[in-house]
């Protein structure tokens, strides 16, 4: 038989076995609210996919801090209880003479930094004040994203800092999210 039918009836069977686990508990009249009570583990395909783990530049060069970008990112939470989520800022400048974007090499990167919550999606954000040699500058940035159970990282992936995204928190003006920011 072709792969494509093998996992086509693999699936089905997958399918199948969910639902005879399932009958027992709707005979006792278990609803669906009931079993949705506990997050499921997501997979790393829907963490990575999910619409809120974003990044954004919120703060660019504003009149009372000049020369800072900030950045802000967003992060699902994995459905493990008691995993740790970690995020960490980075600023990348753009090479106009190699075309390729380069890590700032001193004061734009923040080390991983724990999440406040592991229940809910989280929003954290860092603010980088830069003193350009020459300008302007053009910047992003990178935020990385880290889900750890103990000491070992389960799940990382990062993204760099794109548009149109909410901060909670932190952006200046309210409301401000951009991919780039010119700085000197």
């Amino acid at each position: 038989m072709p792969a494509a039918v093998w996992r086509c009836l693999r699936r089905y069977r997958q399918r199948m076995v969910s639902l005879k686990l399932l009958a027992p508990l709707i005979a006792l009249g278990v609803t669906a609210p009931a079993l949705a009570a506990a997050p499921a583990p997501t997979s790393a395909h829907s963490l990575f996919a999910s619409r809120e783990l974003w990044a954004t530049v919120d703060a660019c060069n504003p009149q009372d801090h000049p020369n800072t970008i900030g950045i802000r990112g967003s992060m699902p939470v994995d459905g493990h209880k008691g995993d740790q989520m970690f995020m960490r800022f980075q600023v990348q400048y753009y090479n106009a003479t190699t075309k390729k974007w380069v890590y700032v090499a001193k004061g734009a990167d923040s080390g991983f930094q724990q999440v406040a919550s592991t229940t809910t999606a989280s929003q954290s954000g860092r603010n980088f004040q830069l003193v350009p040699t020459s300008g302007p500058f053009r910047l992003r940035g990178v935020v990385s994203f880290q889900w750890r159970r103990g000491a070992h990282v389960v799940h990382d992936t990062s993204r760099i800092t794109t548009a149109a995204h909410k901060s909670l928190v932190g952006s200046d003006p309210a409301g401000f999210s951009t991919a780039t920011c010119k700085i000197g």
